[in-house]
C-alpha cells in the first residue's frame, strides 16, 4: 500500500533543504497528477505550496508536485525575470508575483506559436527548443479553493504551459525541436541569444 499523501508531504516538508528534483525516468513524471480535491488539510497545503515557491529562487521559474514525488496536480510560479532588456522584449518576460496553481487548465488563445529554449528542472543538464501558444487563459484555484482565470501572453504564458504538461504526465521533451537539444553548458556557449534564430540555422531546424 502506497503511503498515504498527506504523509508524503510531510516527509518531503522534513527533508534536507534544497530538494532533490524528481529525474526523468521517474513514473511519477508520466502519470497524469490526481486532481486536487481537499486530499491534505488546508495547513499542510499552505506549507506544501509555501515550500515549494522557496524551492525556486536561482534554480527555476516553476515547479510542479510530481517533480517533488507528489502526485497531486498543484504548482507554483514565481519568475522575477532577471535578465537582459534586450531578452525580455524578445520573449515578452516581465516580472511575476508568485502564484498557486491548483488544478490548472491551460487554453490557447489564437493560433500564434512562439519558439525559444526551455529547462527542466527535471531533465538536468539539457535544453531544447519548444513551440508553445503565445497567449492562453489560465484558469486554476488558489489555496483558498477560489477559482481564477488569467490570460498570459509571452514567457508567463510559456511557465503555464510547461507547469500544466507536469500535472499531464507530459515533458517539454515531448514537445521540442530535438535537433535543437543541447547541454546547458553548449547552449551557454554557444546558443544564449534572445531568440534561437542562431541556433537553428546552425543545428538544422
Amino acid at each position: 500500500m502506497s503511503e498515504p499523501l498527506a504523509d508524503q508531504v510531510k516527509t518531503l516538508l522534513a527533508a534536507p533543504r534544497p530538494w532533490s528534483v524528481t529525474q526523468v525516468g521517474e513514473a511519477v513524471l508520466r502519470r497524469p497528477a490526481e486532481r486536487y480535491d481537499g486530499q491534505l488539510p488546508d495547513d499542510l497545503l499552505a506549507l506544501l505550496l509555501d515550500a515549494m515557491r522557496e524551492h525556486l529562487p536561482g534554480v527555476g521559474v516553476g515547479i510542479a508536485a510530481p517533480q517533488l514525488g507528489i502526485p497531486l496536480a498543484l504548482a507554483v510560479i514565481d519568475d522575477p525575470a532577471q535578465v537582459s532588456p534586450e531578452v525580455a522584449a524578445a520573449r515578452e518576460r516581465a516580472p511575476r508575483a508568485p502564484l498557486d496553481l491548483i488544478n490548472p487548465v491551460v487554453t490557447p488563445v489564437g493560433e500564434e506559436r512562439v519558439a525559444f529554449y526551455e529547462g527542466c528542472l527535471s531533465v538536468r543538464g539539457l535544453t531544447a527548443v519548444v513551440s508553445r501558444s503565445r497567449r492562453v487563459v489560465l484558469t486554476a484555484s488558489d489555496r483558498t479553493g477560489a477559482g481564477y482565470s488569467q490570460e498570459l501572453t509571452g514567457w508567463a504564458a510559456r511557465i503555464a504551459q510547461h507547469e500544466t504538461d507536469h500535472l499531464n504526465g507530459v515533458l517539454y521533451l515531448d514537445r521540442a525541436e530535438l535537433r535543437s537539444l543541447s547541454t546547458t553548458a553548449a547552449y551557454e556557449e554557444h546558443w544564449a541569444a534572445p531568440t534561437p534564430a542562431l541556433a537553428a540555422a546552425a543545428l538544422g531546424f
